[in-house]
């Protein structure tokens, strides 16, 4: 499996985009085109991964002064269960080992009313059984609780899920217009 940086040259991919527009529900989404434009304004490494030619996954790594959030990680459908997930996320976890802790949130196990709850609590299985683990913090936004996890045994708070989420409006508030 080859990892290939994405910038805002080459973001524009029909495979990339349809990829992020059905692996995350919608209201989990910025506009992929938006997203484009903050890999001008922000620090976010952002990588596809390939088999060959064939597209298997991508990640979206915002670099912050005190964690690396892992922001969007997709495997494509068709390509689940069969070991790409966590071969992307151990070559991930590598990558930024000793740096500074790996933080990312997702869809909550815990969150009672969830449309989806099996395929929650698997996800937070297959990270937890791949070096990831839960910080006992969460934060609930339009609807949908996320259970932030670590692969530090550093203190995370929902200050800090805050301090993230700050950073984040920060940037999109003051993006300069596309040209």
């Amino acid at each position: 499996m080859r990892a290939i940086q994405i910038n805002s040259s080459n973001a524009d991919d029909a495979e990339l985009r349809r990829l992020y527009e059905t692996a995350f529900p919608v209201q989990e989404q910025i506009p992929y085109d938006d997203l484009i434009h903050l890999l001008e304004v922000m620090n976010i490494d952002y990588t596809a991964y390939y088999e060959g030619q064939m597209l298997v996954g991508f990640t979206m790594v915002l670099r912050l002064p005190k964690y690396n959030w892992g922001w969007y990680f997709a495997v494509c459908k068709e390509l689940r269960g069969r070991g790409y997930g966590q071969r992307i996320l151990t070559a991930v976890l590598d990558k930024y080992r000793g740096e500074r802790p790996f933080i990312m949130d997702i869809e909550s196990p815990y969150q009672t009313d969830a449309p989806n709850p099996e395929q929650r609590t698997r996800r937070h299985a297959f990270y937890l059984r791949n070096g990831m683990k839960d910080t006992d913090a969460n934060r609930t936004y339009n609807g949908i609780t996320f259970t932030i996890l670590s692969n530090s045994d550093e203190p995370f708070t929902t200050q800090d899920y805050d301090d993230i989420v700050a950073a984040l409006r920060a940037a999109w508030d003051n993006m300069p217009s596309p040209q």
